[in-house]
């Protein structure tokens, strides 16, 4: 009771605390499941494997349940994809979950132009009213749709059914265009499929990794475990202008001039040539165009390559040694590769060099691309964006056909024709072609290219819904509707990682307020519009991912024998294909051991052009060249779900910063800490500098996490996969208190 202990007796008590925590949330006891021990209050009552929905990784989480909640988890021992390790982002999945600016209950913009909570029927009415208007108004081209890599395939499926075939929303894209598009298009022309050949345990069974504008020891932390994992003593290479956390625990590292790596692969694949390292029997037997890719390439001298890359004719001879001398070669390229102007002919450099020395479809081999998003896997297979659903074609009448058969609707509800990318969607809104737009899970006013254009364009729309789980993101704060939405951790579902691993989400959490499930806002918005016939038998998670698999058989990714989750729990995880558990029960299998690829001939072929002129070199006003990439492994692309952990929040600097060589920093009069300013032909922007030796005189570098960053990035495309350019632009620097560049 209140006054029974003097406050002296409580000031010199050297025996007991009067603040912070009681001793009973202190005390650990046993927590069961193989947990060890833990606090009474995260005591579980159970436990539940749940695979992480941040990354590609696809990490298993063993989450702990207290009376069927959440309330805390670990990384999950027997999964063979983390092996029992997580990342700091794993660790705080839940927390992320409490914070207070969820998205609760759904918000309208009113007359005063604020947004006002409303009921989910008045919301619901409105998304149907209003884009049914703007598409009888405005004709087929005036409604799209970008979506995400961070909702489940079953949600994937839904929306990409309902936006085309029930609601007749010509174009539709997803954030998916911004980190893999590039690695999609190398591959379909490349092998005949979108097809990421390799499964984790070829990192430990490589003796030579190859990484090229990937550093995975921040942006893939595991995956990097599983190379420290290798016991071959295996060369590990990078390439990449700046000395990344990865290039400095790497055996060579390979500080090319930014852009240069197109000329600097052809150069290596002629020097293979020269040397006779060419697997003759393997590119007659499994490839095409090899003669003409020979041919090509004798304009890649020594001289010329290195004079364009910036290395050294011995540093480039030992690269090629590498690949000559190793039996198990592999090579992993992420967003230094395919965020270029030219980056699916880049990509498919380094495809060209596992064909020709035959290092594909063995162990520890291949041509890889490591995704970025948790199920940019499955936005490939079942968004119906890029392909059909199901890894089917638009312009093919007979995929068609057979995806309406299993469907069950009237094939002209199909598209017979590919929908515009995000970029064309953009320019669309731009031009005022596309006058209402949906924007699901993803924050585009802060990520997209040039972020000033999207901005000034998305004034154009009539009528813009943003569903998400945070109501304060940029793009939520822009929108005319916001649908609250549940994330991960409160619904159920499937991803697909990085190594084609189809792996199960789990329910832990209650969504708070009146969010719901992504999965049942498509079922809702179906009825409203008035299409909820079409989609009576999709009333669970689990019921869509059985109509999923049926849709997959007989195609490349034919998941067609997984008869539902137990399944997938039972296996930790399914790789595609899985046509029955004869044919692919293993439990890792990279493709192409036979030989055999998935264009009509059964071969693979060799691709290439020119390299192309830099969109914009650096000039005496833009001296310097911009990159941008991953900053720590704490930080998770816009950070709309990072920034609300605490943990998380201190293992990064909470403001901009760049990365200025320590030469220019003198020059210049930068030091570590103070503020600069950034400007391109697009904009400018402030910073901390942070002076470091890590990028090369001449070079900045700045994490895409923060909204500053792409208000510089200029908007260039890779004309095949319409993925933009992030990696390059020419910039100035100066110190803030100065009226003008130095």
């Amino acid at each position: 009771m209140k006054g029974l202990i003097p406050e002296r007796t409580k000031k010199n008590s050297l025996l007991r605390e009067w603040s912070g925590p009681l001793t009973k949330d202190l005390v650990l006891n046993p927590g069961g499941f193989g947990l060890g021990k833990v606090p009474g209050r995260l005591q579980p009552t159970n436990t539940v494997n749940s695979v992480c929905g941040f990354c590609a990784t696809g990490c298993s989480l063993k989450v702990h349940l207290k009376d069927g909640e959440g309330v805390n988890l670990s990384a999950n021992p027997s999964y063979p994809v983390n092996l029992g390790m997580a990342c700091p982002k794993g660790w705080e999945a839940l927390r992320v979950l409490d914070a207070p600016d969820r998205a609760t209950v759904p918000l309208l913009k009113g007359e005063s132009g604020k947004l006002q909570p409303v009921s989910w029927d008045v919301a619901a009415s409105t998304f149907a009213k209003k884009f049914k208007e703007i598409q009888s108004k405005h004709g087929a081209d005036s409604l799209a749709w970008l979506g995400t890599g961070q909702i489940t395939n079953e949600e994937f499926g839904y929306l990409g059914a309902l936006g085309k075939f029930g609601m007749g929303i010509r174009h539709g894209d997803g954030n998916t265009r911004q980190c893999m598009a590039t690695a999609i298009a190398a591959y379909k022309q490349s092998f005949g499929f979108d097809a990421p050949p390799y499964s984790y345990q070829d990192f430990e069974d490589s003796d030579v990794l190859i990484f090229v504008g990937a550093n995975p020891c921040i942006a893939h932390p595991i995956m990097w475990q599983r190379v420290m994992r290798n016991p071959h003593n295996p060369e590990i290479i990078v390439v990449d202008p700046r000395r990344t956390e990865t290039a400095n625990a790497a055996t060579q590292h390979c500080a090319i001039a930014p852009k240069s790596d197109l000329s600097l692969f052809y150069g290596i694949a002629r020097e293979l040539i020269e040397r006779g390292h060419v697997d003759r029997d393997f590119v007659e037997q499994h490839t095409e165009r090899f003669e003409d890719f020979e041919s090509f390439v004798q304009d890649y001298t020594l001289e010329k390559v290195s004079n364009e890359s910036g290395l050294s004719r011995s540093e480039i001879g030992s690269l090629v040694d590498s690949i000559a001398a190793g039996k198990r070669v592999s090579i992993w390229w992420t967003m230094g590769v395919n965020q270029s102007y030219e980056g699916v002919r880049l990509a498919q450099s380094l495809i060209n060099i596992c064909l020709m020395t035959g290092n594909i479809g063995r162990p520890g081999t291949g041509a890889n691309s490591i995704t970025g998003q948790c199920n940019a896997m499955g936005s490939r297979l079942f968004s119906n964006t890029s392909s059909l659903v199901g890894g089917h074609d638009f312009l093919d009448d007979d995929h068609r056909e057979k995806v309406a058969g299993l469907l069950k609707i009237d094939v002209s509800k199909i598209p017979n024709e590919n929908c515009w990318a995000y970029d064309q969607i953009v320019q669309g809104v731009e031009n005022g072609t596309i006058k209402g737009l949906w924007i699901i899970a993803t924050n585009s006013a802060h990520s997209w290219i040039g972020q000033s254009r999207f901005r000034d364009a998305v004034k154009n729309l009539e009528f813009l819904v943003v569903q998400d789980m945070y109501h304060s993101t940029e793009t939520a704060q822009l929108a005319d509707l916001v649908l609250p939405a549940a994330g991960w951790g409160e619904k159920e579902g499937t991803f697909v990682n990085s190594e084609r691993r189809i792996g199960r989400t789990r329910k832990v959490r209650k969504a708070p307020g009146q969010a719901l499930s992504d999965f049942n806002i498509f079922r809702l918005l179906a009825n409203y519009w008035g299409c909820g016939e079409m989609f009576k038998e999709w009333e669970t998670p689990e019921t869509v991912f059985k109509l999923l698999t049926k849709l997959t058989k007989g195609r490349p990714c034919d998941i067609s024998g997984i008869d539902g989750y137990d399944l997938i729990d039972e296996k930790c995880g399914i790789q595609w294909p899985y046509r029955s558990e004869e044919e692919d029960g293993e439990t890792h299998r990279s493709l192409f051991s036979d030989g055999v690829f998935f264009h009509g001939n059964g071969r693979a072929t060799f691709l290439f052009d020119h390299p192309k002129p830099l969109p914009e070199p650096v000039c005496s006003d833009y001296p310097f060249v911009l990159l941008t990439g991953r900053g720590t492994s704490a930080q998770w692309h816009t950070q709309t779900r990072t920034s609300k952990s605490d943990v998380l929040r201190k293992l990064y600097p909470k403001e901009a910063y760049v990365e200025v060589n320590s030469y220019d920093a003198e020059v210049l009069g930068v030091s570590s800490g103070g503020d600069v300013v950034i400007r391109s032909r697009r904009g400018e922007v402030t910073a901390k500098a942070f002076v470091t030796p890590t990028v090369q005189v001449g070079q900045l570098f700045m994490p895409m996490h923060y909204a500053e960053t792409n208000y510089l990035t200029k908007p260039d495309f890779d004309p095949y996969s319409r993925q933009p350019s992030y990696k390059h632009c020419a910039v100035a620097l100066q110190l803030a208190d100065l009226s003008a560049s130095v």
